[in-house]
């Protein structure tokens, strides 16, 4: 009887057939300094994910960025992050504020200056954690021929782990990029990175990613 084979011994290059690379929430109002949601390590990212891009565009594969969009009526997701409500407005569409390490006003939904989007690049908004929930990224996706996702972004253990294993879920074999994700709780940070190669993916490094397109 031949049995099909494990995670470890798909081959690299199966794992990002026909890849797609997905940037979770890189946006100001988590990245920035002094940010309401602010996540410092994000800042450590923005090299990886540069190569990243880099290497995608080159390639003239997808690049997508996803947008966490606070909605302005009240609902659940206030309760576990008071922020984004009313009183701080975290992640309003259309709402302007100041941060420590910027000039001026800033989108607080907007992708940070130092990864903005191409013309060509699709734009998920979200008002949800995972990128599939109430969205369109699955139809895109397919209509683009994709059957792999490389996940970068923040925060590791909500929105990441949360879009990563809804690609899980539609039937997209999905890497984690160790070095381009980020989060402000470093034991979540490991826990759901160890947790999600254990059963829903791989995770590796940025040069591993590259090393395997």
């Amino acid at each position: 009887m031949v049995f099909p084979a494990t995670a470890a011994e798909v081959e690299p290059r199966a794992r990002v057939e026909r890849p797609a690379l997905v940037i979770v929430d890189m946006q100001n109002d988590f990245v920035r300094a002094g940010a309401p949601l602010e996540v410092p390590d994000a800042r450590n990212t923005i090299a990886a994910h540069r190569r990243l891009i880099a290497e995608f565009r080159s390639r003239g594969l997808p690049v997508i960025y996803t947008q966490f969009i606070s909605r302005q009526t009240e609902n659940l997701l206030w309760l576990w992050s008071p922020t984004n409500g009313p009183g701080t407005k975290c992640c309003w569409k259309g709402f302007r504020r100041r941060y420590d390490d910027a000039q001026g006003e800033l989108d607080c939904t907007e992708v940070i200056d130092e990864l903005q989007p191409e013309p060509g690049d699709l734009r998920i908004e979200k008002f949800s954690y995972g990128a599939f929930h109430g969205t369109d990224l699955d139809g895109h996706l397919r209509t683009l021929g994709v059957k792999s996702l490389v996940v970068t972004g923040t925060v590791t253990q909500i929105c990441v782990d949360d879009t990563a294993r809804g690609a899980f879920d539609h039937g997209y074999r999905t890497t984690l990029v160790s070095d381009a994700v980020s989060s402000f709780a470093p034991d979540l940070h490991d826990a759901t990175l160890k947790n999600f190669a254990m059963k829903f993916g791989w995770v590796a490094d940025t040069s591993t990613v590259i090393s395997w397109l």
